[in-house]
């Protein structure tokens, strides 16, 4: 059973999802509210988000004609992951991290769960679908 009759369907079905994991992110988890939140919650929830949008990448783009699409996005997350996460499990058990690591973190974490990454595979992936004219 098909469930996407093309690519480009499938591709736009995870950047919806994508978008909405992202826009609900921040309109619910970074407001002025947050401070209400347990201090032990907000890193599991910003990994969690993290791996969500992992897993839709995953699913939206490994069933693509073009496997490196998939490739690639496994190398930016896992790498970006171990990186968060050895930062937060050195933060959590043995010395807090400076203020510019934590912001670092953040960075590769905002990097992650942006749409923009997936956007960006896309458009690499049609200007390298292109069919040079000489």
């Amino acid at each position: 059973m098909n469930l996407y009759k093309s690519d480009k369907f499938r591709f736009i079905a995870g950047l919806v999802f994508i978008i909405i994991i992202y826009s609900c992110y921040y309109i619910f988890f970074e407001n002025e509210y947050f401070n209400i939140v347990p201090k032990i919650v907000v890193p599991l929830f910003r990994f969690t988000t993290t791996i969500a949008v992992y897993f839709i990448g995953t699913f939206h783009l490994g069933k693509l004609k073009d496997r490196w699409m998939s490739s690639l996005w496994h190398i930016v997350h896992i790498s970006g992951l171990c990186i968060i996460t050895s930062l937060g499990l050195f933060s959590w058990f043995i010395f807090p991290i400076p203020l510019n690591l934590k912001e670092f973190a953040l960075t590769i974490q905002e990097i992650l769960i942006s749409p923009v990454l997936y956007v960006a595979m896309g458009l690499l992936n049609k200007s390298l679908k292109k069919v040079s004219v000489y």
